[in-house]
Parts: structure tokens; C-alpha cells; sequence
């Protein structure tokens, strides 16, 4: 193609950097803004422009680590920006449901996935590692909507929101022990003191905080006299938080989101106004590059296809009742919405399907199908959302005024 050999000159060399975001960043904008002139939610348009211009479709872009990079720096500054805008006295509220969500939300995706490769004859080690891939859910496209909408301080986004910090925590133990077991080897304590260390880590930024912020922040800025020194402290404890969350075992987005918390009333609002700015600028690059992984090559196979059209209907529905039951005291409209805001995966099922592809615990057809699985929920998920808070007023107040508790 014309446009190809323009973009990829002297017979496939590196493309231009700015020709490279511009393609990602225009064709993700332009595919929201159709999205939303249709009545569909922007989100799911941004992921189809990365499904287009990557190799299943138009070839322009492929997956590099560019794209993770971007992708990384996306959903690190999306969630930050979710929680500045969370009030993280009302998401202790939740917290006991939370955590029975997210627990439910590891438990049912695995032994739905692994009971239907065992059913499909998979081997055991196989099959573990796909009901693995199915646990954590991947909170940023959620958020993303949920932000879109104005509906972050609904009962349902701060059980998913805080669920999600319980379920990336088990998840990522699971990833631990199901790793651990193909190896051949298995150390308990190792495995425990990550548990505590990841546990202590959330409560301690959680409980305390935003108290230290504010007292510190305003002190700070006194000395400082740096050009937008808020922001330049605000992205000094995200980035902190961050780095932090991976050494005590958890993602890095737990430690932006508990970032945001603690700066919550510690900032002015033109740091706000800054961070959606940077926001809006890297989260297309994070949605795109879900849809860059997408392999139409997974269609050519009769049986593979048949397999991946069960597995993603298995994904949302083991999500959807497991969450959904954590949440029903809450209702039965609440507990459907959380469900639904728990369907999405992404980064961590990557992982899961890269370490064992890695490690030969699971066939190249096996990898293709978990990313086919994490692009369609994907995908699914953001029109799904617009269904089930359909009728909700932005910043229209918690569902415990019309939902009485179990």
C-alpha cells in the first residue's frame, strides 16, 4: 500500500516516532468520536482502532515495546487520575464487600476455566494456567468508562474499584503458586510474606495516606520553588507508589490508584485539570494497544475457534455470578453492575499466557486463544457497562438511597 510504504520508508525501516503516535493516537480519537456518534461507548472504539491498524488488519503498527511503554505509562495515569477522584473514606465502606468480590471474583473464572479444558481434554498444567489467566480483571477499561460517565462515586464503582485491588493481589499469588507447581518447586513462606508485605503496603497507604499528604504537601510547596511544583510532587509519589507496589508484589496500578487516593485533598485544582490533561493524552495508547494483539489467525482453526467461543462467554459469566453474589447484599442491580464492571482482563492475562508459553506449560494455540479471549471482553465490556448503569445521573448519589441492604 501507498500509505504502508510511506510509513515504513527504505524497505521497512523503524517508523518515525511522531508518525507512529500520530497513527495511534488519531485513529483511537477518530474511532471514539464514531463510537460515540453511534451511541456506543468511545472506549470499545479506541481498542478496534488498535485492532485495525495492527497486523490482523491494516499492518501499520505492531505490538513494540513503544506500545507497551505507552500503554504502561496509559493505565498508571488513569488510574491516578480515578483515584483523585475517589473518596477513600467512602471506599473503606465497601471494603468488606469488596473483598468478598474480588475473592469470588479469583475463585469462580478459575475453576470455570479449568473445568472446561478439562472438559475439552487439556492437559491439567494447561488447564490451570488458563483458569489463572481468567482471574484478574483488568479495572482500568471499567474506570475508564466509569470516569467518562461521572459515575465514580456510585456503590458499584467503589466495590469494583477496591475489588480489583483484592483480586490483582490474589491473582497475582495464584500466578505465583501455579508457577511455582510447574516448576516443581513450591515455597510457602515465600509465597506468604508477598501475601503480607502486599496487604500491609495497601493498608498503610490507604489508612494513613491522604493525612500525610495533606499535612506534607502544603509544607513542601511552602520550600519549593519550582514552576507547578504541586504536580511535580503529585508525579514524584505516583511514580514512587508505583515502583513500590511491584517490589511488595502487586501492579504498579494498585500503587497509582492508591497514589491519587492520598492526594485527593491535597491538591489544588489546577493539578487535577493537569493530570486529565496527560491523562487524555496516554490511556488511547493503553486501549490501542490491547486491540495491536489481536491475531486473526486464531479463525483459520475449526476446533481452536470453537474452544475461544466458549472460553469468552466462560470469562464474562463465571465474573458476572462470582462478583455479582459478593456484591448482592447491595441488590440485585448493584450486584449486576459490579459483575459486569469486574468482566474486562488485559495486562495480567498476557502475563499468564507469556510465562507459560515461556515456560512450555501451554501450546502457542492455548496463548492465542487467552489473548483472543482478553481482546473480546475487552471490547464487550464497555457496551455492556452503558447497559447496566443505563438511566444513572452523572454524580446522582449512591445506589443505597433507592437499594435497601440485605
Amino acid at each position: 500500500m501507498i500509505f504502508s510504504a510511506f510509513l515504513a520508508p527504505n524497505g521497512g525501516e523503524p517508523m518515525n516516532l511522531a508518525v507512529m503516535m500520530l497513527i495511534i493516537f488519531g485513529s483511537a480519537k477518530l474511532l471514539a468520536e464514531l463510537f460515540e456518534r453511534m451511541r456506543l461507548p468511545g472506549v470499545a472504539g479506541e481498542i478496534l482502532a488498535g485492532i485495525l491498524i495492527g497486523p490482523s488488519v491494516l499492518g501499520w503498527i505492531s505490538p513494540s515495546e513503544f506500545t507497551t511503554t505507552m500503554a504502561e505509562l496509559g493505565v498508571l495515569f488513569l488510574l491516578f487520575k480515578v483515584g483523585l477522584e475517589v473518596d477513600a473514606s467512602e471506599l473503606v465502606k465497601v471494603g468488606g464487600t469488596a473483598a468478598i468480590v474480588g475473592t469470588l471474583g479469583v475463585i469462580a473464572p478459575f475453576v470455570g476455566g479449568w473445568g472446561l479444558f478439562q472438559l475439552w481434554g487439556k492437559g491439567q498444567t494447561e488447564s490451570i494456567f488458563l483458569g489463572t489467566a481468567l482471574t484478574a480483571t483488568s479495572v482500568g477499561i471499567t474506570a475508564q468508562v466509569l470516569a467518562s460517565k461521572g459515575l465514580l462515586n456510585r456503590t458499584a464503582s467503589r466495590i469494583i474499584l477496591g475489588a480489583a485491588v483484592i483480586d490483582d493481589i490474589l491473582a497475582l499469588l495464584l500466578l505465583g503458586l501455579v508457577t511455582s507447581v510447574a516448576e516443581g518447586r513450591l515455597n510457602w513462606l515465600e509465597l506468604g510474606l508477598t501475601a503480607l508485605s502486599a496487604i500491609l503496603f495497601i493498608a498503610i497507604v490507604a489508612r494513613w495516606g491522604g493525612k500525610t499528604m495533606g499535612k506534607l504537601i502544603p509544607r513542601l510547596q511552602a520550600e519549593l520553588r519550582l514552576g507547578e511544583a504541586h504536580f511535580a510532587l503529585a508525579m514524584i509519589l505516583l511514580f514512587g507508589l508505583a515502583a513500590a507496589s511491584t517490589k511488595v508484589g502487586v501492579a504498579a496500578i494498585i500503587g497509582a490508584f492508591l497514589a491519587g487516593m492520598a492526594l485527593t485533598e491535597a491538591l489544588p485544582p489546577r493539578v487535577h485539570d493537569l493530570a486529565h490533561g496527560v491523562t487524555e493524552l496516554l490511556v488511547p495508547f493503553f486501549l490501542a494497544n490491547i486491540g495491536l494483539h489481536f491475531r486473526v489467525s486464531i479463525f483459520a482453526d475449526r476446533q481452536l475457534l470453537m474452544l475461544a467461543l466458549l472460553v469468552v462467554p466462560v470469562a464474562m459469566l463465571t465474573k458476572v455470578l462470582g462478583c455479582g453474589l459478593g456484591a448482592s447484599r447491595y441488590g440485585r442491580t448493584v450486584a449486576i453492575r459490579v459483575g459486569a464492571g469486574m468482566i474486562p482482563r488485559g495486562e495480567f492475562c498476557m502475563v499468564v499466557a507469556q510465562t507459560g508459553l515461556e515456560m512450555k506449560a501451554i501450546s502457542p494455540e492455548t496463548y492465542s486463544l487467552i489473548v483472543f479471549m482478553a481482546i473480546t471482553v475487552a471490547v464487550l465490556t464497555p457496551p455492556l457497562l452503558k447497559i447496566v448503569f443505563r438511566g444513572v445521573l452523572a454524580n446522582s448519589g449512591p445506589e443505597e438511597e433507592r437499594f435497601r441492604l440485605g
